[in-house]
């Protein structure tokens, strides 16, 4: 009697250490709650860590007669004759026809910190009546800053997504074919020069200015630093003061500083499209309590004339044209009114308004009558 007992006893001890485990286990793997919590790298960016914008004029060369017509284009005439003259070759008393050059204008972004040598993308678009850019190679072209000097130059083949092909009657487009792109196509020769360590402070500009966010940013950086550095100079800017200590290890601390989490605050905003009907809601959007009913008058006027014909061969007879017309007006008298309660969150305004059936272009007018009511406490910025 004594060795049963022993047995279901210690069976019953591992069904409850199994089920301590098994607990212990689902507790272990429940997902953890999510929040909405950015990188600082993502909602500000450092002072002077920047891109600067470069622009070039120059000409294309190798087209297939699908270049700029040098009669309607003086520019790409000129240019292709101050060219050939700077190779030793003079045209200016000829009358050049070529239809395989076009005048182009080239764009590109000097990236922060890039140095001498290094490569960058370019951008070319024909600025004459040139048709396509396809099969083209951009000559030597300077790129200059907003001071006029030169800080990169662009050469190279031109890769072209679109195309077109025409004949005596028909002609098919597809994307645009007087843009192109050469990948590292633009050698830099010029660097510019920025120095973090001759700097005392260095500012953090938020994308999205917004006060709590910028005193939220100052309030984690310092909090992970340990000493107040940070400082939440207006809505837009945070400046931090950087020490000697700091200085001697600047980019492992904008490393760290960039992937420090914070949680951005955003004003109640709508905004409306008109154009597109498009309408973006933000999460902080409140609406006071309101009745909301909705109906157009819809008046459908369809023609079907029928033919009379006369019998045959009967005297007199004369094929008419029968008129008959059909209206239908529909008032919407089945849509109710609808209320909405007071401080309903986006997701329940939403759905309210998606009950009625209302589409995009109605709700827009209802969302500009809740706010001339003063029912909405929001923005209503419209695009």
């Amino acid at each position: 009697m004594t060795c049963p007992k022993t047995t279901q006893t210690s069976s019953g001890s591992r069904v409850l250490n199994y089920l301590i485990l098994l607990t212990a286990l689902f507790v272990f793997i429940q997902p953890m709650p999510s929040f909405a919590n950015s990188r600082i790298k993502d909602l500000a960016e450092i002072e002077g860590v920047r891109e600067n914008q470069l622009i070039g004029y120059g000409l294309v060369v190798g087209l297939n007669g699908t270049g700029d017509s040098l009669n309607n284009s003086p520019f790409t005439l000129q240019s292709l004759q101050g060219m050939l003259e700077r190779m030793g070759v003079n045209t200016r008393n000829s009358n050049l026809r070529t239809k395989n050059v076009a005048a182009v204008i080239v764009t590109g972004h000097l990236p922060p910190f890039a140095t001498q040598g290094s490569r960058m993308d370019v951008t070319v678009s024909a600025l004459g009546d040139s048709t396509s850019l396809q099969g083209g190679t951009l000559l030597v072209t300077p790129l200059v800053g907003a001071n006029g000097e030169v800080f990169a130059v662009a050469q190279g083949s031109l890769a072209v997504g679109g195309f077109a092909v025409k004949g005596e009657s028909a002609s098919i487009t597809r994307g645009v074919p007087t843009v192109g792109r050469i990948a590292s196509g633009a050698l830099i020769e010029r660097e510019i020069k920025y120095d973090f360590l001759k700097l005392k402070t260095l500012r953090l500009a938020l994308r999205n200015p917004d006060l709590t966010t910028a005193n939220r940013i100052a309030r984690v950086i310092n909090s992970f630093i340990g000493v107040k550095i940070a400082k939440a100079e207006n809505p837009a800017t945070v400046r931090l003061f950087l020490t000697s200590k700091i200085k001697k290890n600047m980019m492992g601390l904008l490393t760290d500083i960039e992937q420090l989490r914070v949680e951005p605050d955003m004003p109640a905003k709508v905004i409306i499209d008109e154009q597109s009907g498009i309408i973006v809601i933000g999460s902080n959007v409140r609406v006071s309590t309101i009745a909301i009913a909705q109906g157009n008058l819809t008046v459908t006027i369809s023609e079907t004339p029928q033919v009379s014909q006369a019998a045959p061969l009967a005297p007199g007879g004369e094929t008419i044209v029968v008129p008959r017309t059909e209206v239908s007006v529909d008032d919407e008298s089945g849509n109710k009114l609808a209320i909405v309660k007071n401080g309903v969150s986006l997701q329940s305004l939403v759905d309210g308004l998606n009950a009625l059936g209302i589409g995009p272009r109605d709700m827009i007018s209802i969302l500009q009558s809740i706010k001339a009511a003063g029912a909405l406490q929001a923005e209503i910025e419209i695009m």
